[in-house]
């Protein structure tokens, strides 16, 4: 039997897929990393939102980890994860696959965490029931 964390966690797992378009890259004809990170942000937090189902705000990302280049004309594939539950933070896993459009291809392209607290209606950090 799992327990409410697990099955919220589970739950919560959001994929978001998107096309890699000439106005999203740079001048080496792969993603802008600021695009990049803003995507991962917006897929981490509805992560945390869909775990928590209260107003979340991003207080941090720890650490980018740029792994491979992702090219103008791929598919990329962003999963986020809830990884960590605090009292009134979370921290969401963020994995990006990038995929060739015609090939039977993917591989990981980049992966960052980020850490959200909770807000209640004060606008002040509020526990997260799990």
């Amino acid at each position: 039997m799992t327990s409410n964390y697990e099955e919220r966690a589970r739950m919560s797992q959001t994929r978001v897929t998107k096309a890699v378009f000439p106005n999203t890259t740079n001048h080496y004809d792969t993603l802008f990393g600021g695009t990049a990170m803003q995507w991962m942000d917006e897929v981490a937090f509805i992560t945390a939102t869909r775990f928590t189902r209260l107003k979340v705000v991003t207080v941090s990302t720890d650490r980018l980890d740029f792994k491979k280049p992702i090219p103008a004309g791929t598919i990329v594939e962003l999963v986020g994860n809830v990884v960590q539950v605090g009292r009134t933070s979370i921290k969401v896993q963020v994995q990006v696959f990038v995929e060739a459009m015609l090939e039977d291809s993917r591989e990981l392209a980049l992966e960052g965490s980020f850490s959200f607290v909770a807000l209640g209606e004060d606008s002040k950090p509020t526990k997260i029931l799990v």
